[in-house]
């Protein structure tokens, strides 16, 4: 009986948040090893399969970097990285896709085997990113930077209960296929939708005080404060590029944005639907 009525009062305490948060978009970027992990993943997706029938219109943006870094290798193809970004020739072009495609169609399928209904979108499918090439001191050959997405489109499927799965490529006026990065295409989809959050699945807690002290995340955070952690070198390394992702969704219109440990079991339940959480919070 103390089971049952524990239950109970977790979906008590879940109701406010699921009454804020009715018919009101929330966009997911999952990527990096974790979603190489079968049981991490699919807790992940069970989650989001979730939050589409509880109401929520959930829109997932993945990546890839460890599927393509490995292809890349098998293949004996040299990979360069100019500040993060892989610098993509038409060669790396043609993996990328691919590479993505295999991704993005497993993710789709799996999302279905649990109940959900879901649509792919990538650039050789339904492609609704337009792009241009990223300007940088070096030429990083064909990596683009988001410049357009076809929000009707978006809009139209979740309204269905679709959740739509973007991969993280788009096309120019002419048709060139560009490789952009999933947390700059996850933040720009964020903005262009008015999703009420972002939320970054990672392999950490979230932002940490001291990595070495377990106890010192940061369970909520001001823009302007973590901009400083950055300025103190208190946060850096990889944790800064998907910050700065936030940073750019909270300046597109995005209420909140939320980094989040996807290897804790039913962590984006937790962070969304408790009073607590479960990562970091950043607001502006």
């Amino acid at each position: 009986m103390e089971e049952a009525i524990r239950k109970a009062d977790v979906l008590i305490e879940a109701l406010p948040y699921i009454k804020s948060f009715h018919k009101k978009v929330t966009v997911i970027k999952y990527g990096g090893s974790i979603l190489g992990e079968d049981r991490v993943r699919k807790g992940v997706l069970e989650d989001i399969v979730f939050l589409s029938y509880m109401g929520l219109r959930p829109v997932l943006v993945h990546g890839g970097g460890p599927n393509i870094s490995d292809r890349m290798r098998k293949s004996g193809k040299k990979t360069d990285f100019v500040e993060g970004m892989r610098v993509t020739d038409k060669e790396t072009l043609k993996i990328v896709e691919e590479e993505l495609d295999v991704l993005n169609k497993k993710i789709v399928r799996e999302l279905e085997e649990l109940g959900g209904k879901a649509k792919s979108f990538t650039a050789s499918k339904n492609c609704i990113l337009t792009a241009e090439k990223k300007k940088s001191k070096v030429d990083l050959g064909l990596v683009g930077k988001a410049t357009g997405l076809d929000t009707e489109q978006i809009l139209k499927d979740i309204s269905n209960h679709v959740i739509p799965v973007i991969g993280p490529m788009g096309k120019d006026a002419n048709g060139v296929t560009y490789n952009i990065n999933a947390d700059e295409v996850a933040s720009f989809v964020a903005s262009a939708l008015g999703a009420i959050k972002f939320v970054l699945l990672t392999n950490v807690k979230g932002i940490m005080r001291n990595m070495e002290e377990p106890n010192s995340l940061l369970a909520s955070i001001r823009e302007d404060e973590a901009k400083q952690l950055i300025k103190e070198k208190v946060i850096q390394e990889g944790m800064i590029p998907k910050i700065e992702a936030c940073f750019r969704a909270i300046d597109g219109g995005v209420k909140k944005a939320h980094i989040i440990d996807a290897k804790i079991p039913h962590a984006l339940l937790l962070e969304i639907f408790t009073d607590k959480g479960i990562g970091t919070e950043i607001a502006r």
